[in-house]
């Protein structure tokens, strides 16, 4: 192993591709690790996620290493590493997470205790969570090896499908949490905010799941094309300003049973200027009583490129009450991989789920990326997949 390369972030609207140091048995403090892997990197994906600290939303500083969706190649293990082989391809969950503290023993792998000192939950190559080294490279570390990957059982198998497996580190398992959290099941109506990637999961998760019918609404005139042309109902949002009306028009009625924000804090109403809560009280407005809101769009605690000065911290103009009123249960948070990714993997393999066709994947080279952040910012109709080592088949 030598000569990694990576995406590295510089200042907002700008990444490039930089010789970076080839990855060690050390955490973010500098310790020796014992627990860990190192991955030849097989594929890598630019995530919504990515985009927010690359416009200047965040707080990221200036040389992070970008990238949390990682699938890889073990090709060295640390000695306390047990379960695993040199040579086994493997899904690394976004989640950094010590498999021991309270949280990660009850299933809340998104919020470990001892991965970040700043705060609950890790994530590699994100702001604020943790200082672990991302993995849009040719290379990385993994701690907790034993703990956190995912191993595939048939390794030619699942190079044939390695477009749907990828997605398995994040927006598919993240799609999934919020359908569940939304309550879909057999015969639900379902509203979905954004058809981005994460949108697009979220709506196969609730096809998955039986819903009758999966709404997907968006500004973006390709998006939506595409949506409808994998088989949703698309809710075209620049021709209507009561969402309510547009979710009758399909249903009959104007309320649903769940509702999914894959939105965030970078929402934007009618007159295209940004309000960060008004996908949150859409949902509100269109979920039936006693129904229920998945929230796996992102929201930040800091914000300094927001339009509005409470926005800069996180305080939104929510309209809780009327959610208290309709007795709705929300559920947010960084979605807890480990939960759903063999179950969701066995779904890929077994072919009940073609997520690579649904997102619209588009295999890029590591170079190709920074031209790749461009058009995702455009709102591209895609989900690139960053191949460094040229490993996937064509």
């Amino acid at each position: 192993m030598s000569g990694n390369r990576g995406v590295v972030y510089l200042e907002p609207g700008k990444v490039e591709i930089q010789n970076i140091a080839d990855p060690k048995f050390e955490d973010p403090r500098g310790n020796r690790i014992d627990h860990a892997v190192i991955l030849k990197i097989v594929s890598t994906n630019i995530c919504g996620s990515d985009q927010h600290m690359v416009r200047g939303r965040t707080t990221a500083p200036s040389g992070l290493v970008l990238g949390h969706e990682i699938t890889g190649e073990v090709i060295e293990k640390g000695p306390d590493v047990e379960m695993l082989e040199v040579g086994d391809l493997v899904s690394v969950p976004f989640n950094v997470a010590c498999g021991r503290c309270r949280t990660c023993r009850h299933g809340d792998t998104g919020v470990c205790l001892t991965v970040n000192e700043g705060r609950a939950g890790g994530a590699y190559g994100y702001v604020d969570m943790g200082g672990w080294i991302g993995g849009q490279a040719g290379y990385v570390m993994v701690p907790y090896a034993d703990f956190n990957l995912l191993k595939f059982p048939d390794r030619d198998r699942a190079m044939s499908k390695i477009r749907d497996l990828t997605m398995l580190t994040d927006i598919l398992p993240t799609g999934f949490h919020g359908a569940l959290n939304a309550g879909v099941g057999v015969g639900s109506t379902v509203y979905v905010a954004g058809a981005g990637p994460v949108g697009l999961a979220a709506a196969a998760s609730a096809r998955l799941l039986g819903a009758a019918v999966v709404m997907i609404g968006d500004f973006n005139p390709a998006r939506l094309e595409h949506a409808k042309k994998v088989g949703f109902e698309p809710i075209d949002l620049a021709s209507h300003d009561r969402l309510g009306d547009l979710v009758e028009a399909v249903i009959g009625v104007p309320e649903v049973d769940g509702a999914i924000d894959a939105v965030g804090f970078e929402a934007v109403g009618h007159g295209g200027g940004e309000q960060p809560a008004i996908v949150l009280n859409q949902m509100m407005e269109v979920t039936r009583a006693a129904g229920s809101i998945g929230v796996p769009g992102l929201y930040v605690t800091e914000d300094p490129g927001a339009h509005e000065q409470a926005a800069k911290t996180g305080n939104l103009s929510l309209r809780l009450g009327l959610g208290w009123a309709k007795s709705h249960s929300f559920h947010t948070g960084q979605t807890p991989v480990l939960k759903y990714n063999r179950q969701l993997m066995m779904a890929l393999l077994h072919d009940r789920l073609p997520i690579a066709d649904i997102v619209n994947a588009k295999v890029i080279s590591l170079d190709e990326a920074p031209a790749a952040y461009q058009q995702f910012d455009e709102g591209v109709a895609a989900k690139f997949v960053i191949d460094p080592h040229g490993m996937i088949p064509a």
